[in-house]
């Protein structure tokens, strides 16, 4: 994609999901350099991004973070990269990192595959106040 913002990293999410939601703007909360936009998996931009790297966009419901230019990362890892980034301390989360990634994706599986039961669906994608519209890509 040619309009992706320079110096940013991008988080796909799912937009329907009450926890996806719940982390979007936890990390929009935590995010005091400004680094992270954000795109639903539903969204047009979000499919096109998640095709360019060679993955079906039917098929991907987890957390993507992209590093435009280059790597991205999804599940266990895009989340504790992310954490990298933010204020308060959960930089420290990374660390968990060394941990085997197949070790990780297994509790990261046991709460996406049971999140619409645990913490609800919404009907549509959350729509971004005026004033975080901004760090969300169209």
């Amino acid at each position: 994609m040619d309009n992706l913002p320079e110096n940013k990293k991008i988080v796909l999410f799912d937009g329907v999901c009450n926890l996806c939601n719940g982390a979007v703007q936890f990390i929009i909360n935590h995010d005091k350099k400004d680094i992270f936009r954000f795109a639903s998996l539903q969204s047009e931009t979000g499919r096109k991004l998640v095709s360019e790297r060679g993955l079906d966009p039917d098929k991907i419901d987890s957390i993507m973070l992209i590093y435009p230019g280059v790597a991205y990362y999804r599940k266990s890892t895009a989340a504790l990269e992310i954490s990298r980034d933010l204020s308060g301390g959960y930089s420290l989360l990374k660390n968990f990192l060394g941990l085997p990634e197949g070790f990780r994706d297994l509790i990261y599986d046991l709460i996406a595959n049971n999140r619409y039961k645990w913490f609800g669906k919404k009907d549509e994608c959350m729509i971004p106040t005026p004033e975080l519209k901004a760090k969300f890509l169209d």
